[in-house]
């Protein structure tokens, strides 16, 4: 009973439930040359956002085949990979904190074949708004771009979890910011790496800081 539940009930109420709230949402593009120059671009990228902004831009985002997802092979991936499918996403199943390692050749592998992968920055479970140098690598690799995104809401409710989960409150505005490339050396050291990851981390903070004042 809770597989069936799992695999046939819970995800499509909930692709009801998020497709009619996000309706009732406003929307506001704060850098549409930005987004533009990544919806034209014809070579695979990585976009990546915190775990904590995934709500608005998972709805916003949806009808993508090409992108993919990296969702954990537990019980309760299979019920978000349903989800993201029934969304429009691609999904490919590993942990990135458990296998990491098999988690990243599938990814490369999927960039190489020219697909596009979306990736979050802080993780699965953290520490909040701290990037991980986990798409920074897969950037230089794969000589890919890297670009970070966001989404704030001007009313909202913030969860009580360790990512400060944001929910945007119904019929309010969301405001979708996009910010510039970041690209990785594929012969990068150490330092280099560790200086991109900040970068990546400084771009995301202060993208949530232009899209929160809106």
């Amino acid at each position: 009973m809770k597989k069936f539940l799992f695999n046939y009930v819970i995800p499509y109420f909930l692709y009801v439930l998020v497709f009619l709230w996000c309706k009732t949402l406003r929307r506001k593009n704060l850098n549409i040359e930005q987004e533009e120059k990544i919806n034209n671009f014809r070579e695979p990228y990585i976009l990546t956002l915190w775990h904590g902004r995934i709500f608005y831009l998972f709805y916003y985002l949806r009808n993508r085949p090409d992108y993919f997802l990296l969702i954990s092979p537990s019980t309760d991936g299979d019920l978000l990979a349903k989800l993201a499918r029934l969304m429009g996403y691609s999904v490919i199943r590993g942990s990135s904190f458990k296998k990491a390692v098999p988690a990243a050749r599938s990814l490369i592998r999927i960039l190489r074949k020219g697909h596009s992968i979306i990736i979050i920055a802080d993780g699965s479970r953290g520490p909040r708004c701290v990037a991980q140098s986990g798409s920074v690598e897969l950037a230089g690799i794969t000589k890919v771009p890297l670009f970070p995104m966001t989404f704030g809401a001007k009313r909202k409710v913030i969860l009580n979890t360790w990512d400060r989960f944001i929910l945007p409150l119904p019929f309010t505005c969301c405001s979708i910011n996009f910010g510039s490339s970041i690209n990785v050396s594929s012969r990068s050291s150490k330092e280099l790496v560790e200086e991109k990851r900040i970068e990546l981390e400084d771009s995301l903070k202060q993208l949530d800081l232009i899209s929160d004042q809106v």
